[in-house]
């Protein structure tokens, strides 16, 4: 039996190599790419929206004649969570984007993928680690004050 980490053997199905099988594999590389960059777009929305808050609600403060906020650091804590939520969505996405490319280049789909080896890197997953780290530093930067 697999471990966990692993991702499931391809050998429990019948993998015919056809026109309809390859391009059945490609469709479906193509939705995981489309999902991928779903849940960029859902971290860039969750990161950016956390951090205009911190910014929009300390520059409201520091108007002249607004009364003070009943909770003054309510929008830093908000901020700081939408914007982790984001960088766990990244994780998360990641993590579920590498396990599935294992799986329909592992086994007999390999058979059917048509592609050599070095069309597994997508650029979707550069972006999603570029962003990780935009989203750990705006995190650190609201965390620690720096902006």
């Amino acid at each position: 039996m697999a471990d966990a980490s692993s991702a499931p053997s391809a050998d429990r199905f019948e993998v015919r190599v056809t026109a309809d099988s390859h391009f059945g594999w490609i469709r479906t590389r193509l939705s995981l790419e489309r999902t991928m960059m779903s849940w960029v777009r859902t971290a860039v929305s969750l990161i950016g929206f956390g951090f205009a808050i911190v910014q929009f609600f300390e520059r409201l403060q520091q108007t002249p004649g607004v009364r003070p906020a009943y909770i003054p650091n309510a929008p830093r804590y908000l901020g700081l969570a939408l914007i982790a939520c984001g960088i766990l969505a990244l994780l998360i996405s990641v993590w579920q984007y590498w396990w599935t490319v294992r799986y329909l280049w592992g086994g007999s789909f390999a058979s059917i993928a048509g592609t050599k080896i070095e069309g597994r890197h997508s650029p979707v997953l550069a972006v999603a680690v570029l962003l990780i780290c935009i989203g750990l530093f705006a995190f650190f930067a609201v965390l620690l004050r720096l902006v």
